[in-house]
């Protein structure tokens, strides 16, 4: 596929190595591309990477994001799986940008004609394209409301070496506030671990011997809640 990916960054350019390994079409996109030629990597400008990609991916800093994709255009963008990464923190990392939202939601709700799907930000840019690296299986969790969107993106997700097996749908798009969240959570683990080349697993209920859930199970989206007071 044609994946522009929105910035130059650490997280941009490990994504697009990852991808360009599995055998995609990558340009990354700057405001300053000329500035940005010794990368080893293709690099265009803003306009110039939307208008080649078939998936757009912002990893871009959140408190940024949409500025920057506002001075795209929604014409630019629409019809474009835009696969968001992003997370808005303060120049310190305690404080979120979007603490009663989530830059995913805001940027679905300001390009509607726009599918987002949430995804690889509850973990350093070491892990996204290295799971194998870790020391056992975790998980990468996807929020969006497009089926096919997400489909789409757990494609590239197993690219980059992440099994079916480790990727959770968890929901909407709404349900990005938790991935983005998390980000307060993670640089604790990260002090506490003194490195930020982690991540985290679910780890569901065992089931009873002999009785396995039904395989429906995972579409359940009625949580039962594990704090009632």
């Amino acid at each position: 596929m044609r994946i522009g990916l929105l910035g130059t960054g650490n997280v941009a350019r490990a994504l697009a190595h990852g991808w360009r390994a599995a055998g995609h079409d990558v340009l990354l996109g700057s405001r300053k591309p000329g500035e940005r030629t010794n990368l080893g990597l293709p690099v265009a400008g803003l306009d110039e990477t939307a208008a080649h990609a078939e998936v757009l991916v912002n990893a871009t800093p959140g408190t940024v994001s949409l500025d920057l994709l506002r001075s795209l255009g929604a014409p630019a963008l629409a019809g474009t799986l835009l696969i968001d990464v992003g997370v808005g923190l303060s120049d310190d990392y305690t404080e979120l940008s979007h603490p009663n939202s989530s830059l995913a939601e805001q940027i679905q709700q300001a390009f509607p004609r726009t599918p987002v799907v949430k995804t690889l930000c509850t973990m350093d840019s070491t892990a996204m394209t290295a799971p194998d690296g870790l020391a056992g299986p975790t998980t990468v969790f996807l929020s969006g409301d497009d089926p096919e969107a997400k489909r789409t993106t757990g494609r590239l997700l197993t690219d980059l070496g992440w099994p079916a097996s480790s990727q959770l749908d968890i929901g909407g798009i709404t349900t990005a506030r938790g991935q983005e969240h998390f980000a307060l959570l993670f640089m604790g683990i990260a002090n506490g671990l003194g490195s930020h080349t982690f991540n985290i697993r679910v780890v569901p209920r065992a089931a009873a011997q002999g009785s396995p859930p039904p395989a429906d199970a995972r579409r359940d989206r009625t949580p039962t809640p594990y704090v009632k007071s």
